[in-house]
């Protein structure tokens, strides 16, 4: 990922952060002379130290699981908040006109070498806990207990799971940090105008790196 200085994140609990609150992530494998991508969910599970490990699942139907378990690691994008900047929204622009659009930004590379997982009981758990981080708040959260045994030993069946432990990670925050202050605050103005929630949570990265005056 092409990664000027001053886009740099480098915060674990920010990269983190971002991990758990999208948690789709794209995971990218070399299958023979190709490359592999699959949308999948994570969990990132962070306890016993290092640097965490992603735990997935894909279809027992799906090849790509075959392809784990060697040395080549994987890569696995996680992409957060996104949207279109107008050079209309930049003050400056009325000095000389010298601006163009841009898009700014949040996303997360995972590196690490996957393996596959078939032990029904790890998939059980790791379904279960998927299903609870993604339910909980809600008035009435559906468990994976709900479901039938017959059912559910049925679909654990067709899955296998997939673990990578994080041998590194890279973090991307491309916010208007490379504009002045007034066209920064001219972004967040716009963005918060646009009035969808993407925009506003690019207009919160942008005001968390508002130059000082």
């Amino acid at each position: 990922m092409y990664l000027p200085q001053q886009f740099v994140e480098t915060r674990p609990d920010v990269l983190h952060d971002l991990i758990r609150t999208h948690p789709l992530g794209a995971l990218v494998v070399l299958a023979g002379a190709e490359l592999c991508a699959n949308h999948i969910p994570f969990l990132l599970r962070t306890e016993g130290g290092g640097g965490g490990r992603l735990h997935g699942h894909v279809a027992r139907a799906n090849p790509v699981w075959k392809r784990l378990g060697g040395a080549i690691e994987a890569l696995v994008i996680f992409h957060g908040p996104q949207a279109y900047i107008s050079p209309a929204w930049y003050p400056s622009a009325a000095a000389d006109g010298r601006v163009v659009p841009t898009w700014n930004y949040a996303v997360v590379h995972a590196f690490g070498t996957p393996r596959a997982i078939e032990d029904p009981a790890w998939l059980l758990e790791h379904v279960t806990q998927l299903a609870g981080t993604q339910e909980a708040g809600r008035d009435r959260p559906w468990r994976v207990a709900d479901a039938p045994k017959d059912y559910l030993q049925q679909m654990i069946g067709g899955i296998v799971g997939v673990e990578i432990p994080i041998a590194r990670l890279e973090g991307k925050w491309k916010v208007s940090q490379n504009r002045n202050r007034s066209d920064q605050l001219g972004v967040v103005a716009g963005l918060q105008d646009r009035g969808t929630d993407e925009a506003r949570a690019i207009a919160e990265l942008v005001m968390q790196r508002i130059k000082t005056p």
